[in-house]
């Protein structure tokens, strides 16, 4: 099962409670899953639909909590893509559907027409905070979807208007997430893309086993990426420091045949020898075994006048005096 499958089985399973809470989410469902079926002489029928056997249940339930409706329920099988079930929830009495679709605030009277849909949030449905989350939370059952986490952060809600897209992530936004939206093949994408901003949602609807989830996968990504970031700073720095003492014992060598290291300061003669006995020393190492010992910074300082040395007598052409 994907994460985002998991996700809303556990939305699923929230206790249907408050009548103000069922029905800001129970709108959302039919806002995004839900298509009216209009017939002669104005009868309107509803019909909601999903593939999860899960949020099916979920929207009888608060059918049947909040109006006592009969619900008719039919199991179609997918012809196309994975080959799913669709579940269908049809109401058919008129008057009931009629209520429902104006409590939800879907269904608005209209002078001349009659009655026409808003395709945007009703300000009635969200005035509570908690029916806010109860709202967002039906959005995402019906449309929304969490890219596995192992792989990628990202969480979006599908719409089918523009309008509706707009208002659902301002409503989102005003739990100071930063939510946006774009048009993706002729739906219109609320969408959500930064870890912490995810887990803000997972908690604002009652996801908190996927939350928790989620913030373990987190926690696992960053502690292996800092991993990685502390062996490949350690590998750089020992590459580099390898390569200088390479170097170094490169043009000690050359200065031994070329020059001879007797002709060089006591000092830069004894740190010299040193590095050619002790080819894998750190700096700090051959610091410690000089009498008297000196630091990194003297020891680099002693090593790299021997290189200047070296390279001074190169481009002579192994001649001159070393001053």
């Amino acid at each position: 099962m994907s994460f985002s499958s998991r996700a809303k089985n556990e939305l699923c399973h929230i206790p249907v409670q408050k009548s103000c809470c069922n029905l800001a989410e129970l709108a959302a469902l039919i806002q995004i899953c839900g298509t009216i079926h209009l017939g002669g002489r104005k009868r309107v029928s509803l019909r909601v639909s999903t593939e999860n056997a899960a949020i099916a249940r979920r929207i009888f339930l608060l059918l049947k909590s909040q109006y006592n409706v009969q619900t008719e329920v039919m199991v179609r099988k997918n012809q196309r893509l994975r080959k799913n079930n669709n579940y269908y929830l049809v109401l058919s009495n008129e008057q009931q559907v009629k209520q429902i679709l104006a409590d939800t605030g879907i269904l608005k009277r209209q002078e001349e027409r009659g009655f026409g849909i808003n395709r945007a949030i009703d300000s009635k449905l969200v005035r509570k905070r908690c029916c806010k989350r109860a709202y967002i939370r039906g959005a995402f059952l019906g449309g929304g979807s969490v890219s596995d986490p192992e792989k990628i952060y990202h969480l979006e809600i599908v719409t089918h208007s523009e309008s509706y897209a707009n208002s659902l992530c301002n409503l989102i936004n005003e739990f100071g997430l930063n939510a946006k939206t774009i048009e993706r093949k002729n739906n219109f994408v609320v969408y959500l893309k930064e870890g912490d901003q995810i887990v803000n949602l997972l908690n604002i609807i009652g996801a908190h086993s996927a939350l928790l989830d989620l913030e373990n996968i987190r926690i696992y990504k960053d502690m292996r990426n800092n991993i990685n970031r502390i062996v490949n700073c350690e590998t750089a720095n020992l590459s580099k420091t390898i390569n200088a003492a390479v170097r170094q014992i490169e043009n000690i060598r050359y200065l031994e045949s070329n020059y001879g290291l007797a002709k060089l300061s006591p000092s830069l003669r004894e740190i010299a020898e040193l590095r050619l006995k002790n080819p894998d020393a750190s700096l700090r190492e051959l610091g410690e075994m000089l009498e008297p010992p000196i630091g990194k910074s003297g020891v680099n300082h002693r090593l790299r006048k021997l290189d200047k040395i070296a390279e001074d007598l190169k481009n002579k052409g192994g001649e001159g005096v070393v001053k």
